[in-house]
């Protein structure tokens, strides 16, 4: 079918054309989506933890600053009991550590834990290995193009998840 919003695809297109088409975007991205949730679900699974509490694992590893139970919360569109809820199973299971501020017993960080850490790189292993030889196959000028791009697809969908909250 010939869809003028998604594109044809046709060789009339040209290939450059059909691979920036945005139904084909949205195919790769679903499909990439998929694999990692995959990959996360299994985790999840094997460490007695909830699919979201693999998701505060990795936004409490990402953090530029010590995660807090609050930016955890907004990060995850979570109540507040719920980021309990998670946090409590993820400190049981050994997987992050509270610790309360010297200066202010009231804020509390959470930092991952060492061992559980390298548990997640040995079990997600498989992503890192397949992203290098990925990675293998561009210059350095296509990685800094794909990174920007990623980038920028995270700044929309955040921007887009306040809109909606």
């Amino acid at each position: 079918m010939n869809d003028p919003r998604r594109g044809t695809g046709d060789a009339e297109q040209g290939p450059a054309a059909a691979a920036a088409d945005l139904h084909a975007f949205a195919v790769a991205l679903r499909r990439m989506n998929g694999e990692i949730n995959r990959l996360v679900h299994a985790f999840a699974g094997d460490h007695a933890l909830h699919a979201t509490d693999v998701q505060a694992l990795a936004a409490i590893l990402d953090a530029d600053a010590p995660m807090t139970p609050k930016r955890l919360r907004e990060h995850l569109g979570l109540t507040s009991g719920a980021v309990t809820a998670c946090v409590d199973r993820l400190e049981r299971a050994g997987h992050v550590r509270r610790v309360r501020e010297s200066a202010d017993r009231r804020v509390v960080h959470l930092y991952y834990a060492a061992d559980a850490r390298s548990a997640a790189r040995t079990y997600f292993r498989p992503l890192a290995e397949a992203t290098e030889a990925a990675r293998s196959r561009f210059t350095e000028e296509e990685l800094a193009v794909v990174l920007r791009f990623l980038a920028a697809m995270n700044e929309e969908l955040g921007t887009g998840a306040d809109r909606h909250r």
